[in-house]
């Protein structure tokens, strides 16, 4: 008698390569996982909600850890321990989660931990419109939790870019040791486009800075930087002697209480993002070489701005769109040099915010800023670009 057995199914690909349909959400989870992420814990929010159900799924049938933890609070804290064990770890929210996160974060920069915030912009303040697009958490990313630190952050305008954004936000934690935040909007996180994801070896996967020397040979400082203010990291249960805490510490990692140790520590934790800038901004120009006038504009309004320029183009005005796809650190240098070139006369700023991208370009400029807001629950149209411009 011949026993039949139910084929197995074949393992999952941590990699899905090849050309697909997905939506913003869905391919940034597809970017963590072709990042190496180990560890994903978050609390289900929307509309950042879709990368949690994919990576419930995804996440542990490749080996990973998922958790759906009670709250935001939760969260944060639990991809903090998690990269001090060594995983690459993950969450996401949106606005009043993102708010939740802010002490934590600053934790995390202080212990110089690297972790990675996925917050899928909503209109606010407070919970707002869940299901509508905001753009108005930009300046929370660069100074919601109090102090001064260094952080990155990553705007895409597409699925795509949402999958190789968020790829790029695990290298650049690991290389910085600082927290990365991808900073989507609900528009993007819900388009569904097509993502090229490449084929296995493709992608280059950073590996942390560990110790030069074996556990246990000699004192390891735990926060001597290099050269390049990065120090290297030693992960819990790999033989080091750590610690790690939130109080102004010295290299050991213990506590001390002196201003000037206070001040060496947070100018490095500062300057190790500051001095490495120009590595870390990502921006696109579109039709700038012989611009009068500058749109500049992120996520999903990018992609009304870009028209625009095109709609203004073929009525004999010379438009041009700078996007910066890295907006922390800003790409000031550029903005600067535009202001500077002569040619520029004026800038303009559409944005789903009530002026947030504009005092950043006022401040480098000094120029005309012609501001098209909205407070949330819509993006602005090229026609509605156009218009204002001409009024």
């Amino acid at each position: 008698m011949v026993k039949l057995h139910a084929a197995r199914p074949p393992p999952t690909p941590r990699l899905l390569s090849g050309a697909r349909f997905m939506q913003g959400d869905h391919a940034c989870a597809e970017g963590a996982l072709a990042a190496g992420l180990d560890f994903f814990a978050g609390y289900p929010i929307t509309p950042s909600t879709e990368v949690a159900e994919r990576l419930s799924d995804r996440l542990p049938a490749v080996g990973g850890r998922f958790v759906q933890m009670e709250d935001e609070l939760g969260s944060i804290a639990a991809i903090i321990g998690a990269s001090a064990a060594g995983a690459r770890s993950l969450t996401a929210t949106s606005g009043p989660g993102f708010s939740l996160m802010m002490e934590n974060i600053g934790l995390a920069a202080m212990m110089e931990l690297p972790i990675v915030v996925v917050n899928v912009q909503r209109a606010s303040p407070s919970t707002g419109l869940p299901t509508m697009v905001g753009q108005s958490d930009i300046l929370q990313a660069r100074w919601g939790s109090h102090g001064d630190y260094g952080v990155i952050a990553y705007c895409p305008d597409s699925p795509q870019e949402c999958f190789d954004l968020t790829f790029e936000a695990f290298n650049a934690a690991d290389r910085y040791r600082v927290p990365v935040f991808v900073l989507m909007d609900e528009v993007v996180g819900h388009m569904a486009e097509r993502v090229v994801i490449p084929e296995p070896g493709i992608l280059s996967i950073r590996v942390r800075k560990g110790p030069r020397q074996p556990p246990g040979k000699e004192p390891f400082l735990s926060y001597a930087p290099d050269d390049d203010l990065v120090p290297p990291i030693a992960h819990a249960g790999e033989g080091y002697k750590v610690h790690m805490t939130g109080l102004t510490h010295d290299e050991r990692g213990y506590p001390i209480t002196d201003a000037g140790v206070h001040h060496k520590l947070v100018t490095r934790l500062v300057d190790k993002v500051r001095k490495h800038a120009d590595q870390i901004l990502m921006t696109e120009e579109f039709m700038l070489d012989d611009a009068d006038t500058v749109l500049l504009a992120i996520g999903c309004t990018s992609r009304s701005a870009r028209h625009a320029v095109r709609m203004a183009r073929a009525q004999g005005r010379h438009w041009g769109l700078l996007r910066p796809k890295t907006v922390w650190p800003f790409p000031s240098d550029r903005v600067r040099e535009l202001a500077a070139s002569g040619r520029v006369r004026q800038f303009v700023v559409p944005e789903i915010s009530l002026g947030q991208l504009r005092r950043e370009v006022e401040r480098l400029t000094r120029m005309p800023v012609i501001n098209i807001t909205h407070a949330g629950g819509a993006m602005p149209t090229p026609e509605q670009i156009l218009e204002a411009v001409e009024s």
